[in-house]
């Protein structure tokens, strides 16, 4: 039986294990225990875990800046995709960003994972070709 719960730093072991399995997923300081903790607190019951059992087979994080919503992490091992997941995962992420007045989401993809490129594209998701994102990391560290 598959259940859908928020996201705990409990479960931090098991999804950051998902990252790892996951093709096309980079794991950076960032996803830090402590780094996620900090996040799960800022964006109470935004961040979902989907279990089979006791296991985490999926996982999204969602959080806000006040304005825009952003979605994060969405994974589903490979033996449980196409069963609809990803889809609840999304749902109840931004059903929980809407309850604090958010309705407009982004999310990044890499450009080296098409994967996720074209679930994102299916679900209707629209490429932005408008914006162009730049990143600066404060301490040099290409792994932040």
């Amino acid at each position: 039986m598959l259940t859908i719960r928020i996201m705990t730093i409990d479960d931090y072991d098991a999804v950051i294990d998902l990252m790892k399995q996951t093709p096309g997923i980079s794991v950076r300081d960032a996803d830090s225990r402590e780094s996620t903790s900090r996040y799960l607190e800022r964006n109470p019951s935004m961040s979902l875990v989907a279990e089979s059992g006791a296991m985490v087979v999926g996982c999204i994080m969602g959080g806000h800046d006040g304005r825009k919503g952003y979605l994060q992490h969405l994974i589903v091992l490979s033996e449980y995709r196409r069963q609809g997941i990803a889809n609840a995962l999304v749902e109840h992420c931004l059903l929980a960003l809407e309850a604090q007045g958010i309705r407009k989401f982004h999310v990044d993809v890499l450009k080296t994972n098409p994967t996720a490129a074209g679930y994102w594209q299916a679900q209707g998701w629209q490429l932005r070709s408008d914006i162009d994102r730049y990143s600066f990391v404060r301490s040099g560290d290409e792994n932040a």
